[in-house]
């Protein structure tokens, strides 16, 4: 497996969980998202972008990455350019950071694009450190601590959800989208998810230990 990490523009905590998460990965910084690189201890291969939030002494830090300037007049966001040029290097597995946190139509979009990701079976999600998200698929959530908070997020809707090793377990549930019933459950064990149809996100607050 080819595992890349995008750094993006928004916040992040670089946690000890972060940071295991991204060690071993190749790193592809999107624009303003490079000002996590020292934080997390990564060597970015590539930085890419317009480079209209890239400050001066940001461009100075890093000035011996290779670079990859766009116009500002471009038809895909800074972070859709860098996973674009991550599959074209042979990325199977994706991680999102800092693609949380900035404006809303950013957030919304790179979650969509997880969904595209999945479909296309790369491994993927996205976190800043003390968020998670992941495209729903059936899996099982392991090494959390009790209490740590799931919720499920439907995007369409979804039929025949089962969730154990949480708070709150459902059986062969239909979930319409939009609804609030599968946000902040909370884990109890591994959890498990299964569903029959549907797509959405599930999203993971893990307890900081």
């Amino acid at each position: 497996m080819t595992a890349f990490t995008i750094l993006l523009g928004g916040e992040v905590m670089p946690t000890a969980r972060l940071l295991e998460q991204v060690a071993g990965t190749r790193v592809i910084a999107a624009d303003s998202g490079m000002r996590h690189a020292r934080a997390l201890g990564l060597k970015p291969e590539l930085w890419l972008g317009d480079f209209d939030s890239a400050d001066f002494a940001l461009q100075t830090e890093h000035s011996t990455v290779p670079r990859e300037t766009h116009s500002t007049d471009k038809d895909a966001t800074d972070g859709d350019l860098a996973i674009t040029e991550a599959l074209q290097r042979g990325a199977s597995s994706i991680i999102m950071v800092g693609a949380t946190g900035g404006q809303l139509d950013h957030v919304l979009c790179h979650a969509m694009m997880l969904q595209v990701l999945h479909r296309r079976d790369v491994h993927c999600w996205m976190t800043n450190g003390v968020e998670e998200c992941y495209p729903l698929q059936a899996c099982t959530l392991k090494g959390h601590a009790d209490g740590t908070r799931v919720s499920i997020v439907p995007t369409s809707n979804i039929i025949g959800l089962t969730l154990n090793g949480v708070k709150w377990p459902l059986k062969n549930k239909m979930v319409p989208m939009g609804a609030s019933l599968t946000l902040s459950n909370q884990s109890a064990g591994d959890v498990e998810i299964t569903l029959k149809s549907g797509e959405g996100l599930i999203i993971v607050y893990p307890v900081q230990q």
